[in-house]
C-alpha cells in the first residue's frame, strides 16, 4: 500500500502551549490508522491542520504525491478529505434530506443527490428515512447522517473523532463493518478514540501522541491494550480502589416521578422510581435520548415537578427546592454538557469554581469574594485532577474537552459531598483520566458519599457501580447487581 498522506515535522503552538511538536505521520491507502493520546496531547490540533481549520507554524504535508497546504475545510474536502466530528453539526429542525443537501458542494440537483444517496445506502447499509426531522433521530442515526454527508463528497481519506462515544454496541458493530468495507475498497481512515479495545479490534496501525510529540508509531497487533495506555500517559495506569459494600441506609428515594417534556422532540419520564443507599454507587445506563438528560434536570432541580412527585433525600422531600437549595444540603451535580452547562467558556477556572459555591460563606469575606481562597481551591482541583492548563486564571474555553471534564468533575467531588449526581462523568476523557475520576468516585463512596451515575458507557457502570438500572423511552428498569447483569439483560431492557 502506498502513502496517501505524508505529514512531516508539523508544529503548532498557541501562546506558550506547544500543541504539536515536529509531528510526522504516514497514512496509507486502504489503512485504518488510530490516532491516540491523552486529552491535550495534540490530536485535535493535528486533525484540524489536516482538515484546513488551522494553519501549522512549521512542517509540510504531501497528499497523493503533491504539496498539500489547505487554508479552509472546503479546500480539504475538494482534495478528498472528509471529517466526521465528535459533536454533530446538523440542523435539528430540518429533515435528514435537507441536512444532506446542505452538506454538498456546488449546485447539485435534488434528483441527482437522491440517486447517489440511494446507491450509497444500498452499498454500505446506511439506510435511514430521509424525511425524518433530525431532532427525532437517535444519536446513532444522527451519526449516520453525518457519514452520509461525508461520503457523498467522495473522500479518499475519512477522519473520525470519537465516533462511538454515543453509540450502542450494535451500532458500533455496524460502524466497524462500514469502515472495514471502506478500507478494503482503498479508502484511508484516521480514527480517534479513547476506547483502546476498539483500537485493537479495528485499527491496522497506531500513532500515539503525548504532550504534542509522537512517542510511537506501530502495527496495532504488536502492542497490548496496557502498552497502548502506558504509551499514552507515560506511566502505568493505577488499578481501581476496591469498592466497599454500601450500608442498608436509604439516602435517595425517587417515588413515581413523571415529567412531561415541553419539547416535542424530547423524552418524557414515566413513573420513575428507584432508591440509592448510603455509600452506594448506583448507575443508570441506556442509549442517548431515552430520558437521561430529563432525569438529570429533575434531580438537580432545573425543572419543576407536579404535586405528588417526590424526591426524598434523607427522608426530606426536596422536590420543590431549587438547585442552590439542594447544593446547600451537600448535593452536587455534574451535567453532561461541560461547556455551557457545567462551565462558562468566557470565565476563568476560578470564576467557574465560584459559580457552584455561591452559597458557601468560605468564598466570601465581608460580602466580598475572597479571591485568594477561590484561587487556592481552584489550584487544588487542578493539581489533584491533573488538569492541564496554565493557571487558575485560565479561561474554560482554553482547555481541551477532557481537561475541562476533569475540572468540572473535580470541582464537585473535591468537596466530599454527601450525594453526587453526575451524567457522563468520563465522556471524552482518555484512559488515564477516566481511571483517575473512577478512583476518586470510589474513594469518596468508600468514605460515605452516595453517588448516582448516568452514563451510556455500560463498561464504566459495570466496573464501578454496585447496582445498575436501564432507562429506555423514559421508563426505568428494575435494578440489577452490577456484577451479575449480562449483555442479554442490557439488550432486553434497552429494547423496551
Amino acid at each position: 500500500m502506498q502513502n496517501i498522506l505524508e505529514i512531516d515535522g508539523i508544529s503548532k503552538s498557541f501562546s506558550d502551549i506547544q500543541a504539536n511538536n515536529d509531528i510526522s505521520l504516514y497514512l496509507r491507502q486502504g489503512q485504518i490508522h488510530a490516532l491516540l493520546g491523552e486529552n491535550g496531547a495534540g490530536k485535535s490540533t493535528l486533525v484540524k491542520i489536516i482538515y484546513g481549520i488551522i494553519k501549522p507554524d512549521h512542517g509540510s504535508m504531501i497528499l497523493n504525491g503533491k504539496l498539500y497546504d489547505p487554508n479552509t475545510p472546503e479546500v480539504a474536502r475538494n482534495e478528498g478529505i472528509g471529517m466526521v466530528f465528535q459533536h454533530f453539526s446538523l440542523f435539528e429542525s430540518l429533515s435528514v434530506l435537507d441536512n444532506i443537501i446542505l452538506g454538498q458542494k456546488g449546485n447539485q440537483k435534488k434528483d441527482s443527490i437522491l440517486e447517489r444517496l440511494d446507491d450509497l445506502q444500498k452499498d454500505y447499509d446506511l439506510q435511514i428515512d430521509v424525511n425524518k426531522i433530525v431532532a427525532t433521530l437517535s444519536a446513532g442515526e444522527k451519526q449516520k447522517v453525518e457519514i452520509i454527508r461525508c461520503m457523498l463528497q467522495d473522500p479518499k481519506i475519512m477522519i473520525l473523532d470519537e465516533p462511538t462515544s454515543v453509540l450502542n454496541p450494535s451500532e458500533v458493530e455496524k460502524l466497524f463493518n462500514f469502515l472495514r468495507k471502506l478500507s478494503k475498497q482503498g479508502m484511508a481512515v484516521l480514527y480517534i478514540s479513547h476506547k483502546l479495545h476498539e483500537i485493537k479490534e479495528l485499527c491496522d496501525t497506531s500513532t500515539i501522541l503525548r504532550n504534542g510529540n509522537v512517542v510511537k508509531s506501530c502495527d496495532t497487533a504488536d502492542v497490548t491494550i496496557n502498552e497502548l495506555a502506558q504509551l499514552m500517559v507515560g506511566r502505568a495506569i493505577d488499578n481501581k480502589i476496591k469498592l466497599s459494600e454500601p450500608k442498608q441506609e436509604r439516602v435517595l428515594d425517587i417515588k413515581n416521578i413523571s415529567y412531561t417534556n415541553p419539547d416535542i422532540f424530547g423524552t418524557s419520564l414515566k413513573e420513575i422510581k428507584f432508591n440509592v443507599n448510603f455509600g452506594e454507587i448506583f448507575g443508570i445506563g441506556g442509549i442517548s435520548g431515552n430520558g437521561q438528560t430529563e432525569l438529570m434536570k429533575v434531580l438537580s432541580g432545573e425543572v419543576g415537578l407536579n404535586d405528588g412527585n417526590q424526591i426524598l433525600y434523607h427522608n426530606e422531600d426536596i422536590s420543590s427546592l431549587d438547585i442552590n437549595e439542594r447544593r446547600q444540603r451537600e448535593i452536587v451535580f455534574v451535567p453532561e454538557d461541560r461547556l455551557g452547562h457545567s462551565a462558562v467558556s468566557s470565565l476563568s477556572l476560578s470564576e467557574n469554581l465560584l459559580l457552584t459555591n455561591l452559597w458557601d460563606h468560605n468564598f466570601f469575606s465581608n460580602g466580598v469574594i475572597d479571591t485568594n481562597y477561590t484561587d487556592e481551591k481552584t489550584s487544588e482541583v487542578i493539581e489533584k485532577f491533573n488538569v492541564q492548563c496554565n493557571a487558575s486564571g485560565s479561561l474554560a474555553s482554553s482547555l481541551s474537552g477532557g481537561n475541562l471534564q476533569k475540572f468540572v468533575v473535580g470541582r464537585e467531588i473535591i468537596k466530599m459531598p454527601k450525594l453526587v449526581v453526575c451524567e457522563q462523568p468520563t465522556w471524552g476523557v482518555d484512559v488515564g483520566s477516566a481511571s483517575l475520576i473512577h478512583n476518586y468516585l470510589i474513594e469518596i463512596s468508600n468514605s460515605g458519599s452516595t453517588i448516582l451515575i448516568i452514563s451510556q458507557d455500560m463498561d464504566e457502570l459495570r466496573s464501578i457501580c454496585h447496582r445498575i438500572a436501564i432507562i429506555s423511552n423514559g421508563v426505568i428498569s428494575k435494578p440489577y447487581d452490577a456484577k451479575r447483569i449480562t449483555p442479554a439483560d442490557i439488550a432486553i431492557e434497552m429494547a423496551k
